[in-house]
């Protein structure tokens, strides 16, 4: 029999302050409640600029397939006040472009991943992974993301933009200062302001030394191409270029390592799904699928429409902000009946975990071979894994940070 549901204040409902998501992970509770008794709802909350929460997998749909109309600008997500918006004109990537320099900047270098390229890269991401293996088999216990989801995906996004090994963990340093600079473990100053701008400083001072080097010697890498590409015949601005490479530098291993080892725990907490994963290779694609429905890795995305829209009875102005909660969506009862339910046959999979509409993640062919990559090496060699330890999530509501999951495990030789 099932428990009721919990029943929330409106009022006092929080669906969006990031120590909740750091102490108690995703609201989906807060979020199933909204699904069913206010999908389209206006949320005031101190210290957050009030937000429209858009809950349900349809809307999400809806809004995200007018981008003329629902633009990213001005507002990337929903932030807390205490994180002020970086100064205007510093950053401008394809997360905040609307059309049409959204699709001119994006075609910089979606040639490098299509799905051709992107299967062209399986030995390589293969290769990196066993390597990260073999060194945890030789620990048989650690820290899942330190040891095993952030080495793969930091090499991988490393060797495609062509910073060498010895940099890597720059990398992984200004990814967690500017995914999650409200969290005090990843605050080099006082303040998150200040961590966020040291970050990109950083990253962008160390990227335009290499952008000069490689517009005078190019590579076959993607910091060659970013550095003589050209939107409608003109090299990029300073402030696109250096920004394509803060997206590349983030997108590229943060939601990709959270979703491996969301991944990883969901087996852990679901015995039955990894005795069936190892009973049947075949299930693989589609446990990747539902692994990236059930870890949801990007939270939100804000919409703000330039003249007042309709949905289910509410008028959004124009102006306001739409806050797109994915996770919520790929939970939806009306789309996923057992949306609560960990299950790697699932089939259909309608998940929106790599956004839909003009801004669909560049990198999901990618993501998804890093990710088939290290569960069916894991599949083969994994004898036994389980947590010695509470797992630490980042102080964010914008990407469902994972900052240690402790575990033992034994692995085989490769």
């Amino acid at each position: 029999m099932m428990s009721p549901s919990p029943s929330f204040d409106r009022a006092t409902l929080d669906c969006i302050s990031a120590p909740h998501y750091e102490k108690n992970g995703y609201p989906f509770a807060e979020w199933a409640w909204l699904r069913r008794n206010d999908p389209v709802a206006w949320i005031e909350q101190p210290d957050y600029d009030p937000f429209w929460a858009i809950t349900r997998h349809a809307d999400i749909i809806e809004l995200s397939k007018q981008p003329e109309l629902f633009q990213n600008e001005p507002r990337l997500a929903v932030f807390s006040n205490h994180l002020p918006p970086p100064p205007e004109a510093s950053i401008r990537h394809l997360l905040n472009m609307d059309p049409p320099d959204h699709g001119r900047y994006r075609n910089v270098t979606s040639k490098q991943f299509t799905p051709r390229v992107v299967s062209g890269m399986r030995e390589k991401v293969e290769r990196i992974t066993r390597e990260v293996l073999d060194e945890a088999a030789a620990r048989g216990e650690g820290d899942f993301v330190r040891d095993i989801s952030a080495p793969i995906t930091i090499a991988v996004i490393a060797e495609m933009l062509g910073v060498p090994a010895s940099d890597r963990g720059l990398l992984f340093r200004w990814t967690n200062e500017v995914i999650a600079p409200e969290d005090p473990e990843f605050q080099r100053a006082d303040t998150s302001t200040s961590t966020f701008e040291q970050a990109q400083i950083e990253l962008f001072q160390y990227f335009d030394a290499m952008s000069r080097e490689r517009r005078a010697r190019p590579k076959d890498d993607i910091v060659s191409v970013v550095a003589n590409g050209a939107v409608n015949g003109t090299p990029l601005g300073p402030v696109e270029l250096l920004s394509y490479y803060l997206l590349l530098v983030v997108a590229g291993n943060e939601t990709t390592r959270n979703a491996m080892t969301g991944g990883m725990i969901a087996f852990l907490e679901h015995p039955g799904q990894w005795k069936a994963l190892r009973r049947e290779a075949g299930l693989l694609d589609l446990a990747i699928e539902e692994i990236v429905r059930w870890v949801s890795p990007v939270i939100q995305f804000c919409r703000t429409p330039t003249r007042d829209y309709t949905l289910r009875g509410k008028t959004i102005r124009a102006g306001q902000n739409a806050c797109l909660f994915y996770p919520s969506a790929n939970r939806d009862e009306e789309v996923f009946p057992d949306g609560d339910v960990f299950r790697i046959d699932r089939n259909p999979n309608q998940h929106l975990a790599f956004g839909v509409g003009e801004h669909v993640c560049l990198g999901a062919h990618l993501a998804r071979l890093e990710l088939h990559a290290a569960f069916a090496a894991l599949r083969e060699r994994l004898v036994s894994a389980e947590l010695t330890g509470p797992v630490e999530r980042a102080r964010s509501s914008f990407v469902g940070g994972i900052k240690r999951a402790p575990m033992r495990w034994e692995i085989r030789p490769a």
